[in-house]
């Protein structure tokens, strides 16, 4: 038995197990079939997430507005920039179901990659990080979207700060950016390294190039009226929802319509308060802390936030947990609250009517990260971390 347990903490059978995955999320979604988002509604595919990025492609290249509704085509809006649209070219030309598991297994690699990077922790800590992770993993991949990416790029980015490889640590973080605006937070880690004006003048590069890289299929004209019209879609969307943040625990527990704007400075604010310490950014663990309140922050603080996106919140967590060199009882809980509340909920753990009645209404899913986060600023406002290194052997 105990064999079969260190086999299955092995990096390899660990990263077989993600592309795994990946794959059948894939096969899954397209045996699936077709389905209705809203009653006698347009048919559309189960991996309707992935349609939307693949045809921005082709709305890229066919000079078309990539920020309106195509009802005939998919369902929803496409929300990323006109470079995420132009990478997408890598798998538009595919058949669905192979494009389709190349695009969940480039997910899941990217996760999973991205822990395996992380310094100082050992590969049973890691293990443990990506044991907990899997189950928002999958829910992400059956979603095809680009949660689990960019938890991947967000650690990689820290993990290369940590090596002092800046140029690629830029290139991370920009790309985040370039996928969802909000990887911007992640530049606050910029803070604790050596060489700010390097980290500065690649960031711009990689921004630039990023910026323009749709030129090489439209024109100046259609990439600012493209990017024009992304800003009008993102103001629109932001009037949208509540979702799976503390803006929709406010107003569904409390009866709190919060201004988001107020909200959202309220999180800035908490999130910047610990940066304060600045004699504390020698020391590993504060820096690592700041990495897990920055995958979490992007989320609670989200408005949009959605069940799928959770992958990213729940990687921050369980590398919080794991980095911890005394697992506390209070941490502990917040993990199996975590765990059961924010992995297990959308699952037939819970039955449907709690699931349709309870948990989706109060945004259950996104109470312990609140709390969880809660805790990560306290402790990097209140408490000493160690420079000394855990091992859970």
């Amino acid at each position: 038995m105990q064999q079969i347990i260190r086999l299955f903490f092995q990096p390899r059978t660990l990263l077989i197990l993600f592309l795994f995955l990946g794959v059948l999320a894939s096969v899954q979604a397209v045996l699936l079939g077709l389905k209705t988002f809203v009653p006698d509604g347009e048919l559309y595919t189960n991996y309707n997430n992935y349609v939307i990025f693949r045809q921005s492609f082709f709305h890229l290249l066919e000079q078309k507005d990539l920020y309106i509704l195509y009802p005939k085509e998919h369902w929803d809006l496409y929300k990323y920039s006109p470079t995420f649209a132009l990478f997408f070219g890598f798998f538009a030309y595919l058949p669905d179901v192979l494009g389709l598991s190349l695009w969940n297994v480039l997910n899941a690699f990217l996760l999973f990659s991205g822990v395996m990077a992380l310094p100082k922790f050992s590969d049973k800590q890691k293990a443990l990080i990506l044991l907990v992770v899997v189950l928002e993993l999958m829910t992400s991949l059956q979603n095809t979207q680009s949660n689990a990416m960019m938890a991947g790029l967000l650690i990689w980015a820290f993990a290369a700060l940590e090596r002092r490889h800046y140029l690629a640590a830029t290139f991370f973080i920009m790309a985040t950016v370039y996928i969802k605006i909000f990887g911007l937070v992640a530049m606050a880690m910029f803070l604790f390294y050596p060489r700010k004006e390097r980290l500065a003048l690649y960031s711009i590069i990689w921004a630039v190039v990023m910026l323009v890289l749709p030129l090489v299929v439209v024109d100046w004209n259609q990439l600012s009226f493209l990017y024009q019209s992304w800003l009008r879609m993102l103001q629109d969307d932001h009037s949208a929802s509540y979702g799976f943040s503390v803006m929709g625990w406010l107003y569904t527990w409390f009866g709190i319509s919060a201004n988001k704007l107020v909200v959202l400075g309220t999180g800035v604010l908490l999130f910047c308060l610990p940066l304060l310490r600045i004699r504390l950014y020698a020391d590993f663990k504060f820096r690592i802390l700041t990495l897990c309140s920055t995958l979490i922050w992007v989320i609670i603080f989200n408005h949009k936030a959605e069940s799928a996106t959770f992958v990213i919140a729940m990687s921050g967590i369980a590398i919080w947990f794991f980095a911890q060199e005394k697992l506390s009882l209070e941490n502990q809980v917040l993990l199996v609250l975590a765990v059961v509340f924010t992995s297990l909920s959308p699952t037939d753990l819970f039955p449907r009517f709690i699931r349709k009645g309870i948990l989706e209404p109060y945004v259950v899913k996104a109470v312990p990260c609140i709390l969880i986060w809660a805790k990560i600023i306290w402790e990097m406002l209140f408490s000493k971390p160690t420079l000394k290194e855990v091992n859970l052997d």
